[in-house]
């Protein structure tokens, strides 16, 4: 009989009388924490009157109170330790916290830089032996730390390939592919629609011989689809793109000749981040980015006796990448993922032999997803 007496009460219009401890209420429903059957999720129009005995967040009316509350009528009471008792009418409540709800709403305003993070780590292996021995490895990484009014992504994909026989011909090991590429960007609310955002995008690839290729930029983002299955990111604005080559062959000789490049150019930054949920085990997401260069390559004559373009004019450089990927969930921290990604840049250098104006990536394996 001491039990109830120090546990809220909630008694509901139909005559049922309910006890636990109040945890929260945003005006349509409550949540009750009970011994004997966890958590019950009441309609708050279905509730007569209730009684807390410990100290509750009541905001009703745009005011907020805190202490013990009672219902008599269609008002609710907080008996407040300085104010005295505050009243308001029932209709008028908004939020309804017990202290520790209202510690950890308080702490979610506040998230420190190692919480709210959520993403995934996608492995692909394969591997042959026999008449063929080759070697593939592709290893992701997808982060996204959401906060009230900001979001930072981060972001890695890499992949390695090697073969040392095929078709029964035996060789030295030839690596046939071996590209890294990561960033991050964050986003800033400055209405509910409009955000500015800043990024950092880098990738290399030593079959192109590009040692490293960085866009740092930043600009004005607009949400056009904003709902918990869809979402559609919209951006624009301008970066600084900076790239360096090194050993290029030219000529295969003999003697090789060879020649390294390194070009700095500033570019405009349009391009879109989709996302939508395919039912409640799928998740498909789509990125196009599109870099055109404000100025034509300006190649100094002085630095290579040759000109390492195709073409001896001057040419508008036209840079950017598209990115899909599918992840169904198998677990709920394991799925399967499908990623396609093409970097393309639409004047390469001259190499032999030659570099392709596009990379193409496509791979499959795992995905570890992982929430904090």
């Amino acid at each position: 009989m001491t039990i109830p007496a120090f546990a809220d009460q909630v008694i509901l219009k139909n005559g049922d009388k309910l006890t636990g401890t109040i945890a929260k209420s945003d005006g349509k429903t409550l949540v009750l924490k009970t011994d004997y059957a966890g958590d019950l999720t009441i309609k708050f129009d279905d509730i007569q009157s209730m009684t807390s005995t410990g100290d509750l967040n009541v905001t009703a009316g745009g005011k907020t109170a805190v202490g013990p509350v009672t219902t008599t009528a269609d008002k609710l009471v907080v008996a407040t330790k300085t104010g005295g008792s505050v009243e308001a009418p029932i209709a008028s409540v908004t939020i309804l916290r017990s202290p520790a709800e209202e510690a950890a709403y308080q702490k979610s305003l506040h998230p420190g830089f190692g919480e709210g993070w959520a993403g995934g780590a996608n492995l692909g292996f394969a591997l042959t032996a026999g008449n063929s021995e080759t070697k593939n490895l592709n290893i992701g990484l997808n982060a996204t730390r959401t906060g009230f009014h900001d979001k930072l992504t981060l972001y890695e994909n890499s992949i390695y390939a090697s073969a040392s026989k095929v078709n029964l011909h035996p060789g030295a090991s030839v690596t046939t592919a071996n590209s890294n590429g990561g960033g991050l960007r964050y986003d800033r609310d400055i209405t509910p629609r409009v955000f500015g955002f800043g990024s950092g995008d880098f990738f290399a690839n030593s079959l192109q011989n590009l040692d490293l290729r960085y866009i740092l930029g930043g600009g004005i983002g607009f949400h056009a689809i904003k709902k918990p299955n869809t979402t559609l990111d919209l951006l624009a604005g301008i970066n600084y793109t900076h790239e360096s080559f090194s050993d290029l062959v030219f000529s295969q000789g003999p003697p090789e000749v060879t020649y390294n490049h390194s070009d700095s150019s500033a570019a405009l930054t349009v391009g879109d981040n989709f996302m939508h949920k395919l039912g409640k085990n799928s998740v498909f997401t789509q990125s196009f980015l599109l870099y055109p260069s404000f100025s034509q390559v300006n190649i100094n004559p002085a630095a290579i006796p040759f000109p390492p373009f195709p073409s001896p004019d001057n040419v508008r450089i036209m840079r950017g990448a598209v990115n899909l990927g599918l992840v169904t969930k198998i677990h709920k921290w394991l799925g399967w993922q499908l990623t396609f990604s093409d970097v393309f840049d639409n004047h390469p250098l001259a190499s032999t032999p030659p570099i392709e104006r596009n990379d193409i990536t496509l791979a499959t394996g795992l995905n570890f997803s992982f929430t904090h």
